[in-house]
């Protein structure tokens, strides 16, 4: 097949020097972007393909932060690998931690600032989310999981959570002694270093866990059963809204599109918070518009991440044939946007027309589109 050349009528060249094809493929309006495209928009991609990958005793964890990409000014996100058994060592974090449950079955383990205790499990398409400083562990259950993490700042990194295993090891032994009412030798055996990701057995049944520990039921305070939730479906997707409204204990929004072939959601942006976006399936487009006379478009397939500063103009565009679904995460616990069809529909139409030197059959049929889903 002939390699595409960054060529449009007199504008261009061929490339003669080396070329990575493959990535090309996947990132066709870099190569040769629309004649739109203007300007110098910072890089709002980066793919989970070139994260480091951070091996374990059993699994993996990678992340994409504002050290892998600049513009992640306030959210970063992170992927993980946990097969049966194998745990995320019980740990907090200074910054907000959400979750989505990508594939498999995993018990969530949560104690809150009122000494309550939350155990439960989740499947595919399931959230939860653990607020600053309360604890919290992650175990795969059977044939494992894995699951994406957002942090509410882009200078977040997994490699600087605070952890139960280095609590341990950089206590005085006579402290940790004279805390828990115990002989110093208790604590001959700890671990001289973090374990991060390690195995142990799986874990019994859910009900019987609780039970013995007393653990309450918290479902749409800290977890959110989002595979059970309905989505609103429109002419070419469908849309999950989960915010604050549903999910109490949330503080960032949520919004899960699912695009068909053709399918887009529409123009708009997001008045008050930035936007993490990650792609699960398909692949798709984004313009991304600011000021003063700055657009850059960008191509996604499953595993990427994108991102969006607060303010800014976007679309997503399914552009292959298959599904789109992208995660978009948002640094707020309520969400809200901006749509440019109903801001336009919403405007006495000479006034818009004056603007844009445009028919008036065009206000009359935005008037008739108060969707977030549009067909292409």
């Amino acid at each position: 097949m002939k390699e595409q050349q960054p060529i449009r009528g007199t504008k261009g060249a061929t490339i003669l020097g080396p070329r990575n094809p493959e990535v090309e493929k996947q990132n066709p309006d870099i190569l040769l972007p629309p004649e739109t495209d203007n300007g110098g928009i910072p890089n709002l991609k980066f793919p989970f393909a070139m994260a480091h990958m951070r091996l374990e005793d059993g699994g993996w964890a990678r992340e994409v932060t504002q050290r892998e990409m600049g513009s992640l000014k306030e959210m970063a996100i992170v992927n993980m690998r946990l097969p049966e058994g194998v745990t995320r060592e019980m740990h907090w974090h200074k910054e907000g931690e959400w979750a989505y449950v990508l594939k498999g079955k995993v018990r969530f383990y949560l104690i809150d600032d009122q000494r309550n205790t939350l155990i439960e499990d989740l499947e595919e398409g399931d959230l939860w989310f653990a607020p600053p400083g309360f604890p919290h562990a992650i175990q795969g259950l059977e044939d494992g999981t894995e699951f994406v993490l957002v942090f509410n700042d882009g200078n977040f990194s997994e490699n600087q959570t605070l952890l139960l295993t280095e609590l341990f090891a950089h206590t005085p032994k006579e402290v940790l002694a004279k805390n828990f009412g115990v002989p110093e030798s208790a604590f001959d055996g700890i671990p001289a270093s973090e374990k991060y990701i390690f195995r142990l057995p799986t874990p019994g049944p859910l009900e019987e866990v609780k039970k013995q520990l007393g653990a309450v039921n918290f479902t749409n305070k800290y977890v959110f059963k989002a595979s059970k939730f309905p989505k609103n479906k429109f002419e070419g997707g469908a849309t999950q809204l989960i915010d604050k409204n549903s999910f109490e204990a949330t503080e960032l929004a949520t919004l899960i599109i699912d695009l068909e072939p053709g399918g887009m959601r529409e123009i708009h942006w997001h008045p008050d918070a930035d936007e993490i976006q990650y792609y699960i399936s398909g692949h798709a487009r984004m313009t991304v518009f600011d000021a003063v006379n700055n657009a850059r478009t960008f191509d996604f397939v499953a595993g990427d991440v994108g991102y969006v500063p607060r303010t800014l103009s976007h679309y997503i565009e399914n552009i292959g044939t298959e599904p789109v679904r992208v995660l978009n995460v948002f640094h707020t616990s309520h969400y809200s946007d901006v749509s440019l069809n109903n801001w336009l529909a919403l405007t006495p139409k000479d006034f818009v027309t004056g603007h844009l030197d445009i028919e008036e059959p065009f206000i009359s049929s935005l008037r008739q589109k108060y969707q977030t889903i549009v067909k292409g």
